[in-house]
């Protein structure tokens, strides 16, 4: 595992930063995980072991097609979808909460480049989740997949953050915590602080931070640099 203090990312300054949102800034895996095992049991369905790990991360739609295909029911994907979806949903506006230092960390960043967030979630719902949270107005950019734009791991959403932010992919920052949404990241051009549980080395590849929490005092010693830097020019 990277070490925080040697990692030359901390002596950058990046022009955007780009955060994921689920499991990111937003704690919400455990809701996708709670809605994903509701819509299964609805149709008299279960997971298939390491369901949870290979789920996290994907669009909806792909999970809900992973729910149908792993049970054999691939005609039920539709539904699945909308079911998860909707359960996610309640969950998500009943119990909005967020990850361990993402408040500071966002307010401190947007004191130094333009915010954005890219996300596989519904535009709607990561504005829910922002706007409960506190968080949408630091944002000026929320970017979701759509006909235009491919769902991670594709790095269609990194790219278009970055475009919208006025950055070049090279000078911006992701934030992100799966192993999807990396991918995303690095195929997209942008440097990647990773965050939580430390993945091992193989899903780590392309990330020049790894954290296990956004409240990382080398973290926050960094942004504070950055800011002072903003505010003396």
């Amino acid at each position: 595992m990277n070490q925080p203090s040697l990692s030359p990312l901390l002596s950058w300054t990046p022009e955007a930063v780009v955060f994921d949102c689920d499991g990111t800034l937003m704690d919400t895996e455990r809701h996708w995980q709670e809605a994903r095992q509701t819509a299964l049991r609805e149709f008299g369905l279960r997971a298939a072991p390491g369901f949870a790990e290979r789920a996290k991360g994907l669009h909806y739609t792909e999970c809900g097609q992973m729910m149908a295909d792993e049970n054999d029911c691939p005609d039920l994907a539709g539904e699945l979808t909308t079911a998860l979806l909707d359960h996610f949903r309640v969950l998500v506006a009943a119990n909005p909460r967020t990850m361990p230092g993402a408040p500071e960390l966002v307010a401190n960043a947007a004191k130094f480049a333009p915010l954005a967030v890219a996300s596989n979630c519904p535009a709607d719902v990561v504005e829910t989740c922002l706007s409960n949270a506190g968080l949408l107005p630091y944002f000026d950019h929320i970017v979701v997949p759509d006909s235009a734009v491919r769902p991670k791991p594709a790095p269609d959403v990194y790219l278009t953050a970055a475009r919208l932010c006025g950055a070049a992919p090279e000078a911006s920052l992701a934030v992100e915590d799966s192993r999807t949404g990396i991918r995303a990241a690095v195929r997209a051009g942008l440097r990647v602080m990773g965050v939580g549980p430390w993945p091992g080395e193989e899903a780590a590849v392309g990330v020049d931070l790894w954290v296990a929490r956004l409240d990382d005092p080398y973290v926050f010693e960094w942004t504070g640099r950055r800011v002072a830097q903003a505010v003396a020019h």
